[in-house]
């Protein structure tokens, strides 16, 4: 898909040239044949090709998405466990910062 998009380019950059050079053609001239014959219809087509590309990687995150989003409901299923280093169920140690005193 790629060589056929280099290809169309380089000819519509040689038509270009070509016009630029030309006796009776003009630098403005060969910039709208370039971008009139090259590059506008260059970029609709590779648009177009790369229609199926995206709608698959549409799907793709949207399965993804739904996937995540049912995680946390089977993450409330499951026991909770601590996120103590030692196991334990309680506050950690210094966790609390230390009630100040009036002078």
């Amino acid at each position: 898909m790629y060589l056929v998009a280099i290809a169309w380019i380089y000819v519509a950059l040689m038509m270009a040239l070509a016009e630029a050079t030309s006796t009776q053609g003009t630098v403005l001239g060969a910039i709208f044949t370039f971008l009139l014959y090259g590059v506008l219809p260059i970029s609709i087509v590779m648009y177009v090709m790369a229609t199926p590309a995206r709608r698959e990687a549409r799907r793709r995150a949207e399965a993804a998405q739904a996937q995540a989003a049912a995680a946390p409901a089977d993450e409330v299923a499951a026991p909770m466990t601590s996120a103590q280093p030692d196991g334990s169920d309680h506050a950690a140690a210094g966790g609390l910062a230390a009630e100040r005193k009036e002078p």
